[in-house]
């Protein structure tokens, strides 16, 4: 069924008349942030400036494969409706909009049955007239004019139509501009509650338990965190003790970590070892998330009675072990990341606790922040950094440790999100 076509506007009309009535247009349109509802509010009122039989207004939608775009119709008068008119898939080069769309510059023809570069949509055009709309130096989309009469566009009827399609692009840039704030405040609202929801994940409070002094805490970036430290009471003398680093950032990385609390939490009402433990999430995450997508952990259980840490090391940073007379290693046992191969096997490690020593488990986020030159903290200076708050309570040493990476990248949030769980025997 065709549409209804627009009147012919007044021959008549002079270039002040046309002046006019294009000012009037564009204020009309510049009302709507609806893109839709703009383009077609310049069909309805178009007829009255231009003649025509047939009209599309058409913007550039980039495609794959054979097709390097679709130009999609976003308002169309006087055409019988297909979907090659909805979605003309025309090559580069291809048909006056390809051409246009290639060249950047508009097409007056005369007679199309005489112009090899017509790609027939309707029957009856026998004259046509295409002008691009650009934005940012890019065509971003084509405004079409057919008639069914030979000649019947003129050269001040481009000049016309091109004062329209600038002010057309104007509007557009307005409208999508309005688009993508609207779309930022709506992630940004979404990426709040994430981080709310995921900061009542974290304990409230740090373990008490006789004997050791424990503190921990999550530095994480501008973004939703990916990193994830947990405590739960095995026995009135025994903590589980679980931190972790997902793959990214955000909200996916947040669930993630969502995911492996509940597992790990119920691995420790079953009474799973460690690296048992470690072995059925791993395979619960290899049926669960995409490639490419893993964990790094270590669980652990912490025994104060015989002040005993026995823990299972899924890819993780290796813990820092330091002796109270200084001496420090990194406990550089470990197996492979959470969901990362199916069946994958954990190992059992064992570190008995001396008095006055103290274990820091950790994330790349605080090894890995770099300053300005994109030299790390590393490990050695994350190392003389613990030794120099040795003596502090684990939280004020925690408080230190940030302290000196703050320091040494001279930023105040880290690139990768930091996290420190301290255990000192007493």
């Amino acid at each position: 069924m065709n549409q209804p076509t627009q009147p012919a506007p007044n021959s008549n009309l002079s270039t002040v008349d046309k002046l006019r009535l294009l000012l009037d247009i564009t204020k009309t349109i510049s009302r709507s942030l609806d893109l839709d509802e703009l383009l077609n509010l310049v069909m309805d009122t178009l007829g009255s400036l231009l003649p025509y039989d047939a009209a599309g207004i058409y913007l550039i939608d980039q495609g794959t494969g054979d097709s390097p775009y679709v130009f999609k119709s976003k308002a169309i008068r006087g055409y019988e409706i297909s979907f090659e008119l909805v979605e003309p898939r025309l090559k580069l080069g291809e048909g006056f909009l390809g051409r246009v769309a290639q060249t950047g510059k508009p097409i007056i023809s005369a007679d199309v049955s005489k112009d090899d570069r017509y790609f027939a949509a309707r029957g009856r055009t026998r004259s046509e007239m295409v002008a691009p709309i650009i934005s940012n130096d890019k065509v971003i989309g084509a405004f079409d004019l057919e008639s069914d009469k030979l000649n019947a566009y003129t050269e001040d009827d481009l000049a016309v139509l091109q004062m329209l399609t600038s002010q057309v692009a104007i509007i557009i840039e307005k409208v999508q501009l309005h688009e993508q704030l609207v779309e930022q405040k709506r992630l940004q609202a979404q990426l709040e509650i994430a981080r709310q929801v995921q900061l009542e994940l974290l304990p409230d409070h740090d373990p008490d338990l006789e004997g050791f002094d424990i503190s921990a805490y999550v530095f994480p970036t501008e973004e939703v965190s990916g990193d994830y430290y947990d405590w739960v009471e095995v026995f009135e003398d025994q903590i589980g003790i679980t931190v972790a680093d997902a793959v990214g950032k955000g909200i996916p990385a947040a669930l993630l970590m969502a995911f492996l609390r509940a597992s790990i939490r119920a691995g420790v009402q079953t009474g799973y070892a460690s690296h048992i433990l470690l072995s059925k999430i791993n395979n619960l995450l290899w049926d669960s998330i995409e490639d490419n997508r893993f964990v790094t952990a270590i669980y652990g259980l912490l025994d104060t009675t015989n002040r005993t840490f026995v823990f299972a090391n899924a890819g993780h940073n290796p813990p820092l072990l330091i002796k109270p007379d200084g001496e420090y290693r990194y406990v550089e046992y470990g197996d492979t990341p959470l969901g990362m191969f199916y069946d994958a096997r954990y190992h059992q490690h064992f570190i008995r606790f001396e008095k006055g020593q103290v274990l820091v488990i950790y994330t790349d986020g605080i090894t890995e922040a770099a300053n300005v030159n994109d030299e790390e903290f590393g490990q050695e200076r994350f190392a003389k950094s613990v030794l120099a708050g040795i003596d502090l309570p684990a939280k004020k040493l925690i408080d230190h440790i940030r302290k000196d990476v703050a320091n040494f990248t001279e930023r105040k949030f880290l690139d990768d999100d930091g996290t420190l769980f301290i255990v000192k025997a007493l």
